[in-house]
């Protein structure tokens, strides 16, 4: 809401920040509107695109929740990662499009963050083959993790798991979310709507989906410093 407006629209611009107002939307709002308007759960993964810009440098952000989620969990999942660590790195030299990748811990969490060239599913795929016995040692500490072990004898499934568990990537403007909304509820392609505001149906999206990564991120090669572009142009340092 603009500056300066009447006293009810300042009432109405101070209502998010009253504890209040903030229980009765967590708690009674949204799960209301949640029911009224299902609202699909969008996949993981960047979506599909013919572009070739689009298919560099591609993230995964695979979360993985751990069976035992204790402190003793968690520090198996570390020793998983520890013991296997040489054949992770070969691996990965072998798979070829993978600019980076690494293995954290978050909460209750095992997350693999890496960044690939290519179709997903390849990338699955070239996993399996070079790396297939390490992930099948750390699924086995996985939630729903035994369904798909041993990996090379479960490829698709083990596939359609990563993508699952894989961060829904918002797109790199908002209004974008409600065309692939609609989308996913089969309707026709529709013009992104004006965000002006906190949007209900991007509320309604996060509640659906609670965990995303928030556009399709920052891609550059290394270039020049700005100390070489200054020496270049004559600026000095």
């Amino acid at each position: 809401m603009a500056a300066g407006g009447g006293r009810f629209d300042r009432y109405v611009d101070e209502l998010p920040k009253k504890a209040w107002f903030r229980f009765l939307s967590t708690y009674v709002v949204v799960p209301f509107w949640a029911w009224r308007n299902p609202t699909p759960l969008l996949p993981g993964g960047p979506r599909f695109s013919i572009q070739p810009s689009e298919n560099i440098q591609r993230m995964m952000n695979l979360v993985m929740p751990l069976k035992d989620k204790s402190a003793i969990g968690r520090a198996e999942a570390a020793f998983a990662i520890a013991q296997n660590v040489d054949e992770i790195f070969a691996g990965l030299d072998n798979v070829g499009t993978v600019h980076f990748a690494r293995f954290v811990l978050i909460g209750d969490n095992l997350c693999m963050i890496s960044v690939y060239d290519g179709d997903f599913s390849n990338y699955i795929r070239d996993f399996i083959v070079t790396i297939g016995s390490v992930f099948d040692a750390v699924m086995a500490l996985v939630e729903g993790g035994e369904a798909v072990i041993p990996s090379a004898t479960h490829i698709e499934a083990f596939i359609d798991w990563v993508h699952a568990h894989d961060l829904f990537q918002a797109p790199d403007f908002p209004t974008d979310l409600f065309v692939l909304q609609e989308a996913a509820r089969g309707r026709p392609r529709q013009r992104p709507a004006e965000l002006r505001s906190l949007s209900r149906k991007l509320i309604l999206q996060l509640h659906a989906n609670p965990n995303v990564s928030l556009g399709g991120g920052y891609r550059a090669y290394p270039g020049f410093s700005a100390a070489q572009v200054r020496r270049k142009m004559g600026d000095g340092w």
